[in-house]
């Protein structure tokens, strides 16, 4: 995901999706320890892409305030 399209989503979208990538990053790596997936630059996007969420919703907070 793009950051300009996390960018669009409002903060309470912006929460529910990131509880939902967490959930899939973690579920991602616990079945890639069991047994290693085809693409393992999957884990590296995830990861990222929940660094992107984090910080456009910081940004949102900050910007509230």
């Amino acid at each position: 995901m793009k950051t300009a399209e996390i960018r669009q989503l409002s903060a309470q979208e912006l929460a529910e999706r990131l509880q939902a990538e967490e959930a899939q990053y973690t579920q991602m790596k616990l079945n890639h320890s069991i047994t290693p997936l085809e693409n393992p630059a999957q884990i590296k996007a995830a990861r990222r892409t929940i660094a992107k969420m984090k910080t456009v919703l910081r940004e949102i907070e900050l910007n509230n305030q």
